[in-house]
């Protein structure tokens, strides 16, 4: 299954890509997320790791797997059979930034509850993106 949402941020590139970079305080404007830990030091690339507590989900582990500095990075986790990668994808637009989220899962009990997740997922990613442009736009104003 695979689940994007894309909205407009008014602000530059590099605002929108500094505020999703830094994980750890998305549960400062994200409503999808409780808690999360960096798990490991130093800049955020390839490989690092955090500690995510959602609402109404399990705590995960994600690890990133693909990172293109200011553009975009991929991270992924497993979670009771169902393996789950998501994307952050920061695009230069006429009026700012275009913000993608996607996120795919995998594994014989994503593909059983597919019509169960497809909903939540896209309501979850489209609240983020929404919190996304709410911290961006509010950064971009006190610049």
């Amino acid at each position: 299954m695979r689940v994007e949402h894309e909205i407009e941020i008014h602000a530059a590139p590099d605002i929108v890509w500094a505020v999703t970079e830094e994980v750890a305080r998305w549960p400062e404007w994200s409503p999808t997320m409780t808690a999360i830990a960096r798990l490991d030091d130093g800049p955020f690339d390839v490989g690092s790791t955090a500690r995510i507590k959602q609402p109404g989900l399990p705590e995960a582990v994600w690890t990133v797997t693909a990172l293109d500095r200011g553009r975009s990075f991929t991270w992924s986790t497993r979670v009771r059979g169902i393996t789950m990668a998501g994307t952050h994808e920061v695009h230069a637009s006429g009026e700012g930034t275009r913000s993608l989220l996607r996120i795919e899962t995998s594994g014989w009990v994503a593909r059983l509850l597919a019509p169960l997740l497809r909903r939540s997922v896209a309501k979850a990613i489209a609240r983020e993106n929404h919190g996304l442009k709410t911290r961006c736009e509010a950064v971009a104003r006190e610049q």
